[in-house]
């Protein structure tokens, strides 16, 4: 018998009581001006790297290297590694940046934590073994060799947008942090430090193995042998065209800084666009680079334990939060005139995108209309945050033809991808070739069409007002039927795993009248309750995007079942599974309503980056049960 079983008939009753107190909860965590925001928690590089930043340029004191050092130490693992997800293996990359950090903040190697930390390195093959990015830092530091690093010459900023290697080829979070790039890597701005970095090495630096893609291809030696070329051009380059294309780059940088000073919203692209400004001469007090450094002590720092840990986060997600909180507040029956839902919606109105972004550039269509990710990013709105933006503003009552759920609606059809999908950022941002070049080891550089993604445009379109026969709507449900695995399951590019991919593809197909007894519809349905646990609830590790034996396994999490449960209340609301799903959340429920999740059941970049929101734990769990039981 499961362990849900016993819950018999009343299991409902217990769930009604737990979405109140959630809802409750939820209600409670709404800021005066209407927005909703929680933590993106992601992993120590971020702090780390914000230590390297502040060492080369000089400003770091000893207040905040202490607190840095109180952060790195609070999530440094108990085999002395430092991990990307939570219950993750230790990570070569991350550990190796989180011990130079520590010793940059005045830790001794002596230091029995620095000592198992060490070992972790050295198990793993060494610092020459870390990925790109890692020795970029070092680099800069003084403390790895810039010969050992390939080079992206700035004139690449000349290419056309449509040119194969055009910073356009690349997503958007690639394209702001190579085109900064394009400077730091031709210029090398070294800042050494007094600290070193000998014992973590196992041969000297630059010795180690040729940097390799983490997708080799067939244009991958063709393209590391481009990557020498680039070398030896940078080395005498034709003046004129460098100093015009510096220019550009410069010129390209500025041109993209939020009102926060961030680049993009993200990290990457903000610490290496300082890096690169700082390297062409620009001095600590230029607007630009004062508005940049004083970003950091804005909504992305956060001040843990008393102020006695300081953390960067990478992002900031009050646009997505508040969007999802929304909904899950209509989910769980509140109606339009909603105070909560009022607050949120007008909140929203005001960060609509006006203006016309890197989105733009290829394939050139489209008027502004989108919404972004956080507080300021007024470049790069994204499909996903406006779908789930125009679901919030119908939620709470805005009709159709509503100026600005017209504009969303017309965005989104201009960013649909030629496939039927749709990407995040961009369209058509499918070139595999870009992912083939030798330093592209860590993350993602393209932006190609998902069935999440397309998932939540479809299900938005059709409710703001688009005919199920639409062109665009079929297009977009015969991608996902195009997409769904023999097993009847979906990937998730944006939340884990295929557990996030069902859950949102099952909801969309339901509101565009698909028949919810299709057997590829079935199939997907069996194969969710076929991987509930026997707990009743559902979870899938971060694993399953390299090994398929995780698919669909793992410890079951309040976010994931919420997924499973929105999968199943579309398509098979009366399925015995339902019920299990329910049960478990009710017993796992926190006194305040709220639930324990340590588990990153959000993704950045597919085992590279992952995430933990928050607010995940709360706002799917409430539009779980808001639209199981109604």
């Amino acid at each position: 018998m499961t362990t849900w079983a016993v819950h018999g008939p009343a299991v409902r009753d217990e769930a009604r009581d737990a979405l109140e107190r959630a809802e409750a909860h939820l209600r409670r965590l709404q800021h005066p001006e209407g927005f909703w925001w929680g933590e993106l928690e992601s992993n120590a590089t971020i702090t780390a790297e914000h230590v390297f930043l502040l060492h080369a340029l000089g400003i770091a004191d000893d207040d905040a290297r202490r607190r840095l050092a109180n952060e790195l130490l609070a999530v440094q693992g108990d085999d002395g590694g430092w991990r990307v997800w939570y219950s993750g293996p230790a990570d070569l990359s991350t550990t190796a940046e989180a011990y130079y950090a520590l010793r940059l903040c005045g830790l001794p190697a002596t230091d029995p934590r620095m000592a198992r930390a060490r070992d972790v390195v050295l198990a793993g093959g060494g610092v020459n073994g870390t990925r790109f990015f890692t020795k970029l830092w070092l680099a800069v530091l003084g403390r790895y060799p810039w010969s050992a690093l390939p080079v992206l010459p700035p004139e690449m900023i000349l290419l056309p947008d449509r040119a194969p290697m055009s910073p356009y080829r690349f997503a958007s979070w690639a394209r702001g942090t190579f085109v900064a790039l394009m400077i730091v890597l031709s210029r090398h701005p070294t800042f050494p430090q007094p600290v070193g970095l000998d014992e973590l090495f196992l041969e000297p630096p630059g010795r180690g193995p040729a940097q390799r893609p983490k997708t080799p291809g067939p244009w991958t030696p063709v393209l590391s042998r481009s990557l020498w070329l680039a070398r030896r051009y940078n080395r005498r380059p034709i003046a004129p065209l460098r100093r015009i294309a510096e220019a550009r780059v410069a010129r390209w940088i500025v041109e993209r800084q939020e009102a926060d000073g961030a680049w993009g919203g993200i990290q990457p692209p903000w610490v290496y666009s300082i890096l690169a400004l700082h390297a062409l001469g620009w001095p600590l007090d230029h607007p630009v680079i004062a508005r940049g450094l004083a970003g950091f002590d804005g909504a992305f720092r956060l001040d843990l334990d008393g102020g006695e840990r300081l953390r960067i986060q990478a992002c900031l997600s009050p646009i997505w939060d508040t969007a999802l909180a929304a909904v899950a507040v209509a989910d769980a029956g509140a109606a339009p005139g909603d105070p909560a839902l009022d607050a949120a919606a007008g909140w929203l109105l005001g960060k609509e995108v006006s203006r016309y972004g890197d989105w733009h550039h290829v394939p050139r269509r489209g008027r502004p209309g989108g919404w972004s990710f956080e507080f300021e990013n007024e470049n790069y709105p994204d499909t996903d945050d406006t779908a789930e933006v125009l679901l919030a503003l119908r939620r709470a009552g805005y009709p159709t033809s509503h100026p600005a759920i017209r504009r969303g609606v017309e965005w989104l059809l201009a960013m649909q991808s030629g496939d039927g999908g749709w990407g995040s950022f961009d369209v058509d941002n499918d070139r595999r070739v870009m992912t083939q070049i030798p330093l592209c080891d860590f993350g993602e550089v393209i932006d190609p069409p998902t069935e999440d993604v397309t998932a939540h445009v479809v299900e938005a379109l059709v409710e703001c007002g688009l005919p199920r026969r639409h062109p665009a709507v079929r297009r977009g449900v015969e991608f996902l039927w195009r997409t769904q695995r023999d097993d009847g399951s979906w990937w998730g590019r944006w939340g884990v795993n295929h557990v996030y991919g069902t859950g949102a593809a099952l909801p969309a197909l339901a509101v565009a009248g698909e028949d919810m007894g299709d057997p590829r519809v079935r199939r997907a349905v069996e194969w969710l309750a076929g991987h509930q646990n026997e707990d009743g609830g559902w979870g899938e590790s971060v694993l399953s995007y390299r090994d398929p034996g995780w698919i669909g396994r793992g410890d079951s999490t309040a976010s994931q079942t919420s997924w499973a449960l929105l999968g199943l209340a579309a398509a098979a609301p009366g399925h015995p599974a339902v019920d299990g799903g329910l049960a478990f959340l009710s017993r796992t429920q926190r006194p305040d309503g709220s639930w324990d999740e340590p588990w990153f059941t959000g993704t950045g970049f597919p085992m590279d980056f992952m995430i933990n929101y928050h607010l995940y734990r709360l706002v799917f769990p409430v539009t779980a049960l808001g639209r199981a039981l109604r």
